[in-house]
């Protein structure tokens, strides 16, 4: 049996924020959560989180005996996590560096490991420039060529380098993966992505429309990586032929508070599902109307910030069976009204033959429209 790490907790006193960290802990190999703090503000300028809570974790560490980290449910300053590390005696994290650890315990494919190794990088260069602050500060940087300074310099430089190398690399597969588009489009492939909230079912979905059997879990960040397979029909005598060039696409789901260097790490490969003919917009309909409105505003910031083209948007209201009539009509009062939109429920199999008509007439316009075009 695999030994758990006990972790404290540091979030924000709403149920939203709990869950989302509670859930991010979790997802972590062997991470168990012994407690969790709450505080209204973590962005004071010593600790993060007030000195009095800072205090009181102090408390519960030294009587607590095998906690071996505290996670804080926001960004730290360098200057923040070494003055909590001080004081605590044990490692802190924040929550940046916790999605880089998540992120890293769940890439397999090579490009995904590079994303996780630019945005490392990323994270790491604003905290040697403050680290080089600290030491200047405390005189350790006296006369040209102290030690602080030749360090800091070192690793800055070095960073920089890393992060060059593994920009190009990440152009090489981006290169690769605009070849293999092409040759799509040359095929005449349609191609339909799905996008989301991390944990909307978007893998349970893809592994029901292409009977395929991609890991799927509650844990967030099951899927890294893009993985792309064709629409297989369940009724292959009469629709077969109109579904064998339509292509699905899976990728990273959206998170609240992603740091904007995150989403630049992952660009190439969000952006690919962006390019999609059709974008189905995945939103868990199980959830509460209010946590819902929160994942679904995240989730169009990362859109938005991508540049999606709205027109190709169909949003699919997932988990339809927990959720009754009057609930799902009141999430679809709530969103944008100019997409189209639908409930469907991988579950029961509710909505999927509808579906799965609607993506088949999607490409038959699609194939219409260039025949006009030509």
């Amino acid at each position: 049996m695999p030994q758990h790490h006990n972790i404290v907790l540091v979030s924000y006193p709403e149920n939203f924020a709990i869950q989302e960290a509670k859930g991010l802990v979790e997802s972590m190999p062997n991470y168990r959560i012994l407690k969790i703090f709450t505080q209204k503000y973590l962005n004071r300028a010593k600790y993060g989180m007030g000195a009095g809570k800072a205090e009181e974790i102090k408390q519960f560490v030294s009587q607590t005996t095998d906690v071996e980290k505290v996670i804080v449910d926001e960004h730290l300053s360098a200057k923040q996590l070494f003055n909590l590390e001080t004081l605590l005696e044990i490692p802190v994290i924040d929550r940046e560096r916790l999605i880089l650890d998540l992120f890293y315990s769940k890439a397999t494919t090579n490009e995904s490991k590079l994303q996780i190794q630019l945005a490392e990088v990323q994270y790491k260069i604003p905290q040697v420039r403050e680290k080089a602050k600290l030491m200047s500060k405390s005189g350790e940087r006296a006369g040209k060529g102290g030690m602080g300074e030749y360090v800091v310099d070192v690793q800055f430089r070095d960073l920089k380098r890393q992060m060059s190398f593994i920009k190009e690399k990440l152009y090489d597969a981006h290169l690769k993966r605009l070849e293999y588009r092409k040759q799509r489009l040359r095929k005449g492939m349609f191609i339909v992505s799905l996008v989301g909230y991390t944990s909307s079912g978007k893998t349970t979905l893809f592994n029901l429309l292409t009977k395929e059997n991609k890991e799927t879990s509650a844990r967030l960040f099951t899927t890294l990586s893009t993985t792309t397979r064709s629409l297989q029909s369940s009724h292959p005598s009469n629709t077969s032929e109109k579904t064998n060039d339509i292509l699905l696409v899976d990728t990273v789901g959206f998170i609240s508070r992603l740091p904007h260097y995150m989403i630049e790490a992952f660009k190439s490969t969000l952006e690919e599902s962006l390019e999609a003919d059709l974008i189905l917009f995945l939103i868990d309909s199980s959830e509460e109307l209010k946590d819902i409105g929160t994942k679904y505003s995240s989730s169009w910031n990362v859109l938005r910030d991508l540049k999606v083209d709205r027109s190709k948007l169909f949003i699919l209201l997932t988990k339809a069976d927990a959720a009754d009539n009057q609930k799902l009509n009141e999430i679809m009062d709530y969103l944008e009204p100019s997409i189209n939109k639908m409930a469907i429920s991988s579950k029961t199999g509710y909505g999927l033959n509808k579906l799965k008509n609607i993506i088949i007439s999607k490409k038959a316009e699609k194939v219409k429209t260039e025949n006009i075009e030509d």
